[in-house]
C-alpha cells in the first residue's frame, strides 16, 4: 500500500477560502451563506458537510460576503497564526454586521469549542458558535440566532462521522475530491488540542465510504483522499461482527471486524478498470 502513495502538501494559498457556488446548481435561493475556511483539509472537509445542510434550508452558497444573510468561519486551533487571522476577519465582519443589522456571523470548527465564552460574552463578536459535531444542529441554530438568541452547540459526540451527508464539494476541480473516513483522535499528546476540541476517535461505516467513493466515480472523479485526525487507527466495527480487542491487542480476525485488512479500499479504487487510471493516478490509498 505505500507503494500507492503520493505526497501531499498543503495548500496555504487555501487558507481564508470561501466557498464557492455551485455552477449548475437549478435552484433559486432567497437567502445566501459565505464560510471562510482554515486549517487543515478536514475542516475544508466540514464546510462541504455545513454546506449541504445549509442548502437543504434554502440557503444558496455566495463568495460576496456583502451579499450574504449567513457568514461563517471554520476555525483552527492549531496554529496561533490561524487564530489571529480568524479574530480580524470576526472584527472585519462585527464591522460589516453594524451596517446589515439581520447578518448573522458564526464561529464553526476547533476554535468554537474552545473560545465559545470569548466570542459571546466578552468579545460580542458572533451569533452562533457551533462546535464540528454539532453540524446537524444549524438549522436549529440559525432559527434561534434570527429570533434574537445567542446560539451555541459545542458537545462533542463519540458516534457522529456525517456518513449520511452528500457533501458540496467545495470550488471542485471534478477530478480530486477528499472523503472523510474518521473523526477525532485517542493519542492526547500533551502538545495538542484535537482530542478536546475534535473529541474522540470514531470511524465511519465502511460501506458509506465505499459508496461516497462510487458515486464520485459516477460523477467523473479520479482520484480520492482519505481524510480524518488519526486515519491510520481507522477500525470501524459492523453491529453483528465481535467486541473490539482490549487496547493495544491486535483483533483475532480484522477482516470480519469491518475495516483493519485492505480490501474496502482496493473495492473503493475497483468499480471500473476500464475507466480507471493506474494506481499512482488514482491516490485511493493516501493516508
Amino acid at each position: 500500500m505505500l507503494d500507492y502513495v503520493t505526497d501531499k502538501v498543503q495548500d496555504e494559498s487555501r487558507q481564508g477560502e470561501a466557498f464557492a457556488p455551485i455552477a449548475t446548481d437549478p435552484n433559486v435561493y432567497s437567502k445566501r451563506f459565505y464560510i471562510e475556511s482554515y486549517g487543515c483539509q478536514m475542516n475544508f472537509a466540514d464546510s462541504e458537510i455545513v454546506a449541504s445542510i445549509l442548502q437543504k434550508e434554502g440557503f444558496g452558497a455566495t463568495r460576496n460576503v456583502d451579499e450574504a444573510d449567513l457568514i461563517f468561519i471554520n476555525t483552527c486551533s492549531i496554529r496561533e497564526k490561524a487564530e489571529q487571522t480568524i479574530r480580524k476577519r470576526l472584527s472585519d465582519f462585527k464591522k460589516l454586521k453594524a451596517e446589515k443589522k439581520d447578518m448573522l456571523v458564526g464561529v464553526l470548527g476547533c476554535m468554537a469549542e474552545r473560545l465559545k465564552s470569548k466570542f459571546l460574552e466578552e468579545e460580542k463578536l458572533v451569533d452562533i458558535v457551533v462546535g464540528p459535531d454539532a453540524y446537524r444542529t444549524l438549522p436549529g441554530l440559525v432559527a434561534e440566532a434570527e429570533g434574537g438568541q445567542k446560539a451555541v452547540n459545542v458537545l462533542l459526540s463519540r458516534e457522529e462521522t456525517y456518513a449520511d451527508i452528500s457533501p458540496v464539494r467545495i470550488d471542485s476541480n471534478g477530478v480530486s475530491a477528499f472523503v472523510s473516513i474518521m473523526r477525532g483522535c485517542n493519542n492526547m499528546c500533551t502538545f495538542c488540542v484535537v482530542p478536546f476540541t475534535r473529541g474522540r476517535e470514531r470511524s465511519r461505516d465502511a460501506d458509506s465510504i465505499i459508496k461516497e467513493c462510487r458515486d464520485l466515480f459516477e460523477e467523473g472523479y479520479k482520484e480520492v483522499t482519505l481524510l480524518g485526525q488519526n486515519v491510520d487507527s481507522y477500525y470501524y466495527q459492523s453491529p453483528s461482527s465481535a467486541p473490539l480487542p482490549p487496547q493495544g491487542e491486535a483483533s483475532p480476525n480484522p477482516s470480519k471486524g469491518g475495516a483493519l485488512d485492505s480490501d474496502w479500499l482496493k473495492e473503493s479504487s475497483d468499480f471500473d478498470d476500464s475507466r480507471n487510471p493506474p494506481w499512482g493516478g488514482r491516490g485511493a490509498g493516501l493516508w
